[in-house]
């Protein structure tokens, strides 16, 4: 039985991704900031020694988009010298690496959905840091993969979907339809990442729903499997100004790991009802 560690286990991807390794057959180790602090190299170091995992899945980050324009510090911190902490005991040791990074590493301009080859561009913060995470893994590990994933929902988490819902009272809700992406429910991305282990052909994939929309579009279907009548408006990125630009396109390519958005969403939203009525 292959021992997999996972950072960020009590996140909203980490929650979902370590039942679903179990079920595959792993011993999971679940860690997160209070057991392992991956800024911190001698204490990354020892945990890894400790623990001796075959593979480490990397799914800790600083994740707040828009706060990372004021605080490139911290998030670079984490994104990027975290992620080179992990990525060098790692390559020192043998240790296969999976790395969460995300569609934002592209700056939005393509027509057509990115591959996983295509060249990075990020136009935020965050993009930045998550792309240094890449290079450094790329730079100290032999064995790894790289998953990028976007717009990613779950139940474990505050997410668009459940933030969509909070607000389907209002008079009237506009939300963004110049921003194309793909959907992700953590389920499927922790599946993607069961399929990659299995397949063991390492490298940079995207794991992400399959399928285009936009959040008006995400939106549209959200209420539609809710039952709710809500009085949607599509808007302009311009109309609602934030901190971090957000590249228009981000669509990427999966190579058929994950399935359609909106069945994944579908099945998201029945999850979500069991869990509202216990």
């Amino acid at each position: 039985m292959k021992k997999v560690l996972v950072t960020g286990a009590n996140g909203m991807l980490g929650q979902d991704l370590c039942p679903i390794l179990e079920g595959n057959g792993y011993y999971v180790v679940r860690t997160d900031v209070d057991t392992m602090d991956i800024t911190n190299f001698d204490n990354v170091e020892a945990v890894l020694n400790s623990e001796a995992p075959d593979i480490v899945v990397h799914c800790a980050a600083y994740t707040n988009v828009d706060k990372a324009e004021e605080d490139l510090e911290t998030a670079r911190l984490i994104n990027a010298t975290g992620t080179e902490n992990l990525a060098k005991v790692c390559g020192a040791n043998n240790i296969t690496l999976v790395y969460v990074s995300t569609d934002y590493v592209f700056n939005g301009e393509n027509t057509v959905p990115y591959l996983p080859t295509d060249k990075a561009d990020p136009v935020n913060n965050y993009g930045l840091t998550k792309w240094e995470g890449e290079e450094a893994v790329r730079k100290y590990c032999e064995k790894y993969f790289i998953t990028r994933t976007s717009w990613l929902y779950g139940i474990h988490g505050r997410n668009f979907v459940e933030t969509m819902i909070s607000l389907a009272d209002k008079p009237e809700l506009k939300v963004v339809d110049d921003q194309t992406g793909c959907p992700t429910w953590t389920v499927e991305l922790a599946n993607g990442i069961v399929k990659l282990l299995a397949a063991d052909n390492f490298g940079t994939y995207h794991v992400c729903g399959s399928g285009v929309t936009t959040w008006y579009g995400f939106a549209k279907e959200i209420f539609e499997f809710a039952g709710l009548d809500v009085n949607l408006k599509p808007c302009a990125t311009n109309e609602f100004p934030r901190p971090a630009k957000r590249p228009h396109y981000s669509v990427m390519q999966n190579g058929g790991i994950c399935r359609d958005w909106k069945d994944a969403l579908n099945d998201y939203m029945e999850l979500r009802k069991q869990e509202v009525t216990v």
